[in-house]
């Protein structure tokens, strides 16, 4: 038996399909544009996201047939929802995290319901990035929308009406809409009632790990199984990726670098109080049940090495083009050796954590003619891994203490990346053997309920670390002293802050 884990991202998807003792035996992506009409727009077509993830799960049922797949579950960006009517078809696309158009709604409806009401409901402070807010936009704005949607899916639920089956959902995944209480785990009826949403046009949330049902036999023809296969709930990707590098116990985190730049400890029990509200940390549930977590986050993260690929690396696409290989790859092997004299604020997006900051802009300070694209690139990297370290010290001032981080994601498999943000973050970073974890601990998930085994113990048998990677002394003091200016930058240039329009 197989379990096929599919992680559907902001930028693609991906299927994994593992093997009964955890190795890897098929993968398959697929990219899919965002789409920006308007100033602070970010949108995915999520009838595209939808046939992408079909002919990745095609693709990867044809490598399998001599080890069928018996069990999947689906990893999915959180916030990002769609509207469907009562015939299941899209009426619009889905606005992902970095989607700011809810921006004015925020403090209005935060202030008439309560910010703080909000937090011990739903573990979140108040922020443009959640369904929330979004469903509000869409009820002024697009009025015909709201009238004809049968249901409001996440690209979980979504993929399951797709695959005819009855729409689930994580906890994990509905604790992202700012719509679920995470003490009750259940929509919240208040939050509903406040905007005139009904609890029915909402998925079921269901604890990670839960059977949703059986593939019905004609899709999975479609699809090329060629044996039942069963959907089991998987939640949101943070969670699940923490649960797939075997983040199980309070001082592990997971540092994930991809679209998004994240770091998510393990909580034992919830956790509120006043520096995680003020500093816009969250508490929800993790993809283990009964145990919770938080995220610490760049929206901007992976993105500004998609940005510089795309503006400066054109050299470097011919070179990976010519030999075969990844293009990011030969991006970082052009990293200089050293650390940059520059400093950017790596705010390309709106900000994550701690600042919740939709309007603040980037920002690169020290530019000279003798400026390399190396120099600039080394530097976006260290902008991304400065704010990083400003969330690890707001979160162990808190109490949130963190012994050990592990890597995951693409910019995991980069020894030389990996080592820039130790070298950054005065900590070690330990690397695990299978760097895509979202679709893994969705896998692990799977099997889990499949053959009734409990899930600590496949972590323990499934999950291997690899390289442990430590700062190097010289590179790790020059970068502690450059943070102490780092942490100036943010409210020096929101100080001057000029309108772009």
């Amino acid at each position: 038996m197989s379990y096929l884990g599919l992680d559907i991202g902001t930028s693609g998807c991906k299927a994994l399909v593992f093997n009964d003792i955890g190795e890897e035996i098929a993968a398959s992506y697929r990219e899919y544009p965002l789409f920006s009409p308007n100033d602070g727009w970010a949108e995915l077509d999520s009838e595209e996201v939808c046939a992408k993830c079909f002919e990745v799960i095609k693709e990867v049922a044809k490598k399998t047939i001599a080890d069928p797949i018996k069990a999947m579950g689906i990893s999915a960006q959180g916030e990002a929802f769609t509207p469907v009517d009562k015939n299941g078809n899209i009426l619009g696309r889905g606005m992902v995290s970095s989607d700011t158009r809810a921006s004015k709604i925020v403090n209005e409806f935060s202030e008439l319901f309560g910010a703080e009401k909000l937090y011990l409901i739903t573990g979140h402070t108040p922020y443009p990035l959640f369904s929330l807010f979004k469903l509000i936009w869409i009820k002024k704005n697009q009025p015909e929308v709201w009238e004809k949607t049968e249901k409001f899916l996440f690209f979980e639920d979504l993929l399951h009406l797709k695959l005819g089956l009855k729409p689930a959902l994580g906890y994990s995944l509905a604790g992202r809409s700012m719509l679920f209480n995470v003490n009750t785990h259940q929509w919240d009826q208040k939050i509903l009632s406040a905007i005139g949403l009904n609890i029915n046009q909402l998925a079921n949330p269901m604890p990670s790990g839960s059977i949703v049902g059986t593939i019905p036999a004609n899709i999975a023809n479609q699809l090329g199984f060629k044996e039942e296969v069963m959907m089991i709930v998987g939640g949101h990707d943070q969670p699940c990726g923490a649960l797939g590098a075997g983040i199980i116990s309070e001082g592990m985190a997971m540092y994930a670098t991809g679209t998004v730049e994240c770091i998510t400890p393990v909580f034992a029990k919830p956790v509120f109080n006043k520096n995680l509200f003020k500093n816009n940390y969250c508490t929800y549930d993790f993809a283990i049940d009964g145990m919770y977590i938080t995220v610490a986050y760049s929206l901007t993260g992976g993105n500004i090495l998609k940005w510089y690929r795309n503006e400066f690396a054109f050299e470097e696409k011919n070179i990976a083009n010519q030999n075969g290989t990844n293009v990011y790859d030969v991006i970082l092997e052009s990293l200089p050796q050293k650390p940059s004299k520059l400093l950017v604020l790596p705010y390309f997006t709106p900000t994550g954590t701690p600042y919740f900051d939709s309007e603040i802009t980037g920002a690169i300070i020290g530019l000279r003619l003798t400026t390399t694209k190396e120099e600039i690139l080394m530097a976006l990297l260290e902008g991304v891994a400065f704010e990083m370290r400003l969330n690890l010290d707001i979160l162990e001032k808190s109490g949130i203490i963190i012994h050990e981080l592990r890597a995951i994601g693409g910019g995991g498999k980069s020894r030389v990346w990996t080592q820039l943000k130790a070298n950054v973050l005065n900590k070690p970073i330990t690397t695990v053997t299978v760097t895509e974890a979202g679709c893994y601990g969705i896998a692990m998930l799977a099997k889990s309920a499949i053959e009734g085994i409990p899930l600590k113990t496949i972590i323990s048998e499934w999950v291997k670390t690899a390289d442990t990677i430590v700062p190097e002394p010289e590179f790790a003091s020059y970068y502690a002293q450059k943070f102490q200016t780092y942490i100036k930058l943010y409210p020096a240039l929101k100080s001057i802050q000029f309108n772009q329009t």
